[in-house]
């Protein structure tokens, strides 16, 4: 079968940074099943894994983690799924990557494709929304069917793929007052269009434009892009005992979100804020 990959972690203008190149087809076993591939999506962690772990000599590494197709086959233990059934997933890093035609995985992370959706956009669904979803849920601590929260999230990039889903979580799933940052008018629209009760432009002071909103306390934070420009602001933002969650690779120190509580008696705010780190 066709597949690209990488021998070593090479500059992205080297011309052997990617290759194509022929492998075998893999033949499943336990719980695994094999996916003829229909459309993959390429996301951070691909380019991350590439430039920073180069693979044993002599071997070749197929990057991808996101992708949609139809089981092709199936090993003997697999329960949840036949020859035939459409599926998208995020498979495992441990594991050779979803570009190739075809590909092996643990039907236990696998899910049936939307029958509304083509391949091509269920394949750009899984990283982005199991990101969203735990960074929301599992480190944020939202809770989920609540239909008042007397508290605000705020979204720095709410444009991307991960904040698109983050607005739409956060609207349908829970009761917090949802805010996202974009810079570019039809970004701002496209937040409202998914959901978000306000947006703010990152590119100017947020301390000004989120006290001009008059909203509840601003207990959740969420940034996903470009956290070494904004944290200092998003620290004046952050209400006490408020939660930071992060996605990206700040060239700083982010211990201005765990200081230590003042006394109560000098006015001073107090900022100890729970620093959550989740890489895709």
């Amino acid at each position: 079968m066709k597949a690209v990959g990488y021998k070593k972690s090479l500059p992205v203008d080297d011309a052997d940074a990617l290759i194509d190149f022929e492998t075998a087809k893999p033949e499943p076993r336990g719980r695994d099943i094999r996916v003829a591939v229909k459309a993959i999506s390429a996301n951070p962690v691909d380019y991350k894994v590439r430039k920073r772990a180069a693979p044993p000599e002599g071997e070749t590494k197929i990057l991808g983690y996101d992708a949609a197709g139809i089981v092709d086959a199936v090993g003997p233990e697999v329960t949840l799924f036949k020859a035939g059934d459409e599926v998208f997933y995020a498979g495992s890093i441990q594991r050779q990557g979803t570009n190739s035609e075809f590909h092996l995985v643990d039907e236990r992370i696998v899910g049936a494709k939307p029958k509304t959706l083509s391949f091509a956009q269920a394949a750009a669904l899984p990283l982005t929304s199991i990101t969203a979803w735990e960074l929301l849920f599992d480190r944020l601590g939202a809770v989920p069917g609540r239909s008042v929260d007397p508290r605000t999230l705020l979204i720095v990039g709410g444009a991307g793929g991960v904040g698109s889903i983050l607005i739409q979580l956060a609207r349908r799933l829970t009761g917090l007052t949802v805010v996202a940052t974009a810079s570019r008018p039809e970004s701002q629209k496209w937040c409202l269009d998914l959901g978000a009760h306000a947006v703010i432009d990152h590119s100017r002071p947020m301390k000004e434009q989120i006290e001009k909103l008059k909203l509840p306390p601003v207990a959740l934070i969420a940034s996903l892009t470009n956290t070494d420009q904004h944290y200092k602001a998003l620290a004046d933002i952050i209400a006490p005992q408020g939660k930071f969650g992060l996605i990206d690779d700040p060239r700083i120190s982010t211990s201005v979100f765990s200081r230590a509580r003042p006394s109560p008696f000098t006015g001073s705010r107090c900022l100890p804020a729970l620093r959550s780190r989740h890489r895709t």
